[in-house]
């Protein structure tokens, strides 16, 4: 069958004149924050070359491993097995020059919990272990900077993880953050006020703003205030709107703030510089927010793509280079880095996972490496995960 997709990526390869790896993308109107073009040159693109043996289309110059499946030992040292349906995930620098990959599991019924995998300072894995058990379909989280990772439960009655990486410490109910289907979240590192987004068609996006701080300046999750947008059409400014029962303990928490701006399916969520960045896979949009004046604009679009290389837009973590990185579920199942120049660049493609998502993405310390997982793996069910290590010169 000849779907439009089809038809316009025939078209667009006829225009390259046999150009392998040109990109051509089209676009009918200015979008917020991206600079508008008619067409990608190959010399600002990532060229994705033929699949791997591990089933990974990579640009010229980058290798690939597995370092984990479900059901097996990412550590022949160790007892512990890699978890299912991995999702959102982080690395945390370690005082040896190693660094370590934590890892959500999002599986139903208190199956779900957080992973961790170990590496040296020359990238081999030296220990894999559990830093949450027994919780429900975590999601993705965010990391803070107080090199904690926060795990978010996606359901009715979620809360978040305040989880140790370092597998040290007990995990932390944060009862405070709110009881709603959590996403993902960041840390503003300027404020210290959290941002989080809501997986729902009617979704809010909150922020956490803590009560008090430790004696390293960082903020107590044991109290605060949570608060939901609320946005004006006319000035498309935030307004911050105090919800009145952060535990939902008679009315779901997206409905007690009745002005809230709602937003179809919030997924990932990124700081950079003064900016969130936040995705919703519901209308296939980046937004973005300026955490001063709380202006919100549209940052991508691809409804305004005829053909866009971007789609289905899901988890986001931050580039070396500062850049927004968005995972797709589905789509392509690539991982896309947008430039600030506004252009578009695959990372990686995995091929035959027709049935998964691309989830956790996550660079190394030292932004040498990339981390993510196919959360259903080519057979496309929770017990055929696959996280990858992806290494090359994205600082470049």
């Amino acid at each position: 069958m000849v779907t439009r997709r089809s038809f316009l990526r025939t078209i667009i390869s006829s225009l390259t004149l046999g150009t392998a790896g040109t990109i051509i993308s089209c676009r009918h109107s200015k979008n917020n924050g991206i600079t508008p073009y008619k067409h990608v040159d190959t010399d600002s693109e990532n060229i994705l070359l033929p699949a791997d043996e591990n089933g990974l289309m990579l640009p010229d110059g980058y290798t690939s491993r597995i370092i984990a499946k479900t059901g097996e030992t990412p550590y022949s040292g160790s007892a512990y097995t890699w978890h299912g349906s991995p999702d959102g995930g982080a690395t945390f620098e370690t005082d040896n020059g190693g660094w370590i990959y934590v890892s959500n599991s999002e599986l139903d019924n208190n199956q779900g919990g957080v992973g961790a995998i170990q590496f040296d300072t020359s990238g081999n894995v030296i220990q894999a272990y559990s830093i949450l058990d027994n919780t429900s379909r975590n999601c993705a989280g965010g990391t803070t900077p107080w090199k904690t990772w926060l795990s978010c439960e996606e359901i009715e009655t979620g809360t978040v993880w305040e989880c140790d990486p370092y597998g040290q410490l007990l995990p932390i109910q944060r009862k405070a953050l709110g009881t709603f289907n959590h996403e993902s979240l960041t840390v503003d590192t300027n404020s210290s006020i959290i941002y989080m987004t809501e997986d729902k068609t009617d979704g809010c996006l909150y922020r956490f703003i803590a009560d008090s701080f430790d004696s390293s300046g960082y903020p107590r999750l044991i109290s605060g205030t949570l608060q939901a947008a609320e946005l004006d059409s006319k000035t498309s400014i935030i307004s911050w709107i105090t919800v009145p029962d952060p535990d939902a303990t008679s009315l779901p928490t997206r409905y007690q703030v009745p002005s809230s701006k709602p937003f179809n399916g919030g997924e990932g969520i990124v700081y950079i510089d003064g900016f969130i960045y936040f995705a919703t896979k519901g209308d296939d949009r980046i937004w973005k927010l300026n955490t001063i004046t709380n202006k919100l604009s549209v940052y991508y679009d691809a409804k305004i793509y005829i053909d866009p290389i971007l789609t289905n837009v899901d988890g986001m973590t931050v580039s070396p280079k500062d850049e927004v990185v968005v995972s797709e579920d589905g789509g392509n199942m690539q991982i896309v880095a947008i430039t600030k120049t506004g252009k578009f660049n695959p990372i990686v493609q995995i091929v035959g996972h027709d049935r998964s998502e691309v989830t956790g993405p996550a660079f190394s310390p030292d932004g040498q490496r990339l981390y993510f997982s196919s959360q259903r793996g080519s057979v496309g069910n929770s017990s055929s995960g696959i996280t990858y290590e992806v290494t090359g010169p994205f600082l470049t």
